[in-house]
């Protein structure tokens, strides 16, 4: 063997055993930068994608996003459907600290606790005095009906028989926090060189804008079943810039991938495009606490009756998105979906009934109305906001200036209701049930950033929460979305599909309707 063929060997042998030892590593897009990591006080799909991989729940989703055993191992449920006994499994946080049931009793009471400003504490009102609690009618947290019996047994009582309990508890807002850490660090505990988490990787660096780097935790239960060694998350808002990273192989896996490549997608990269159906509605809501939509339903029916959502479904977004006329999108078993009328007529039906009701409302075209449309930055939000806006125009006059924000900035904006008069919002379904949906106009959930308040809607959800017959349960929560939806605080637009790229060598990843993929069912095989 001559010396160049010999060097050539050499090298080869040297990048197999190096590509042999190295670690196995995954590479996610993932949208926009989180705006934290808590899981008390932060929001969004970006930031319970790690959260997801940093902590896990009494319950967990398995790779189909069905509800699996997570740090309790089982449970018992009361025949009445009224208590349920966790058996929690014999582990440690991420610091070797030992893992116990009263981490979850302090991680409930503290979500519950006014003074969090949990974003998501509504989700536990199912818990007897949860929403007392979180609405100061109860002023001791140690009243929720959530008690550690012995460091491995956790004693929940719920206020009624709750079907969707255990598929709730996988929303990371349940998860239990570290006591001991949150008390030491304070609000920065969330910090890489801090934080400690109870699931599958632990973060190791967080560079703002840049990435977020977990690593393989050796103290999770489940290690052994674990393929990856390392995460590596990268918040990519612009979904073109996103698409050539993955191209330029930068990337194992995109977030989201532009609307306008969608057929040079089908037609060179088939088998990497992932698409279905996803438990999810995108709409824009009306901020209902100042002009000019306050006081003003009219204006918001025209708004809302304008929209052509067979143009932005299947001009648009083209990737098997449906058009919706309530909140909550079809998919769910038992549940009729409530239709107004307007959905039965034609688009030119709708336009002559949103000029009439605009001019009822005090607008023309002489005298338009002037409104900001609030989106965060994204291409396809973009794009969706000025087809919308144009039809406002076309059909009634309507002069919009579209204003885009930075996903932390965009929340904040939406959440204090003083500026947005319109916004772009969309909802992924937290569990596999009406509710989900619906909660988020309590007139004191956190989230309600159109600042619906109607004590109608309020009781029939409070009715429905109480209610054990399933065909009244699930009347009663149509009632309630007819309440909301024939207020016109919010013009539903489409339901949501799941869409991205994936690597071949990606194994494990199925779409699911959750569209949730804990990087502990994922692997890498090259």
């Amino acid at each position: 063997m001559n010396r160049k063929n010999l060097l050539t060997l050499t090298i080869a042998i040297s990048a197999a055993i190096h590509s042999a030892n190295a670690d196995t590593i995954l590479r996610r897009g993932n949208g926009s930068e989180p705006k934290g990591l808590d899981p008390h006080t932060s929001e969004g799909t970006s930031e319970a994608n790690i959260k997801r991989d940093i902590f896990e729940g009494l319950t967990a989703r398995g790779k189909d996003a069905a509800v699996i055993p997570g740090v309790a191992e089982k449970w018992d449920i009361s025949a009445d459907g009224k208590t349920y006994t966790f058996h929690l499994r014999d582990t440690t946080w991420s610091d070797g600290t030992p893992f116990t049931a009263h981490d979850v009793v302090y991680a409930w009471q503290r979500d519950i606790d006014p003074a969090t400003g949990g974003k998501y504490s509504f989700l536990l009102y199912p818990v007897k005095n949860a929403k007392a609690i979180a609405e100061g009618d109860i002023k001791d947290p140690g009243q929720l009906g959530a008690k550690a019996t012995d460091d491995h047994t956790l004693v929940v009582e719920l206020e009624a028989a709750t079907p969707y309990f255990l598929d709730m508890l996988t929303h990371v807002s349940t998860y239990p926090v570290p006591r001991h850490i949150i008390e030491k660090h304070g609000k920065n505990w969330t910090r890489p060189e801090n934080i400690v988490g109870n699931g599958a990787f632990k973060m190791t660096a967080w560079q703002p804008n840049a990435h977020i780097t977990l690593k393989k935790s050796d103290t999770y239960w489940d290690k052994n079943n674990v393929k990856l060694d390392q995460v590596i998350y990268y918040p990519t808002e612009d979904q073109n810039t996103e698409l050539k990273r993955y191209r330029a192989g930068e990337l194992d896996m995109t977030y989201e991938i532009p609307l306008d490549q969608i057929k040079w997608l089908r037609e060179n990269l088939k088998d990497e495009l992932k698409t279905g159906p996803l438990l999810g509605a995108y709409y824009y809501g009306f901020n209902l606490t100042r002009p000019p939509f306050k006081d003003n339903p009219k204006l918001r029916e025209a708004l809302t009756l304008a929209i052509d959502r067979d143009i932005i479904t299947n001009k648009i977004t083209g990737t098997g998105e449906t058009p919706i006329y309530g909140i909550v999108p079809p998919g769910i078993a038992g549940y009729d979906n409530y239709r107004p009328a307007y959905a039965g007529l034609s688009q030119q039906e709708r336009d002559e009934r949103a000029k009439q009701l605009y001019a009822e409302a005090g607008y023309s075209k002489d005298k338009p109305l002037k409104v900001e449309l609030l989106y965060n930055t994204s291409e396809n939000h973009k794009k969706i906001a000025i087809a919308i806006t144009a039809m406002w125009k076309k059909t009634l006059g309507v002069e919009a200036q579209l204003i885009n924000q930075e996903w932390k900035v965009f929340l904040n904006t939406r959440q204090e209701k003083t500026s947005t008069e319109a916004f772009r919002a969309g909802w992924f379904g937290d569990y596999n049930d009406p509710n989900t949906f619906l909660e988020l106009y309590l007139s004191k959930a956190g989230l309600n950033d159109s600042g619906y308040d109607s004590a109608k809607f309020d009781g029939l959800l409070q009715q429905a929460s109480l209610e054990q017959n399933p065909a009244k349960r699930a009347a009663l929560l149509k009632e309630a979305e007819q309440e909301l939806i024939d207020s016109y605080a919010i013009a539903p637009i489409y339901s949501y599909v799941s869409k991205r790229l994936v690597k071949p060598y990606v194994k494990g990843y199925t779409p699911n309707i959750m569209d949730q993929y804990p990087s502990k069912h994922l692997s890498i095989e090259k």
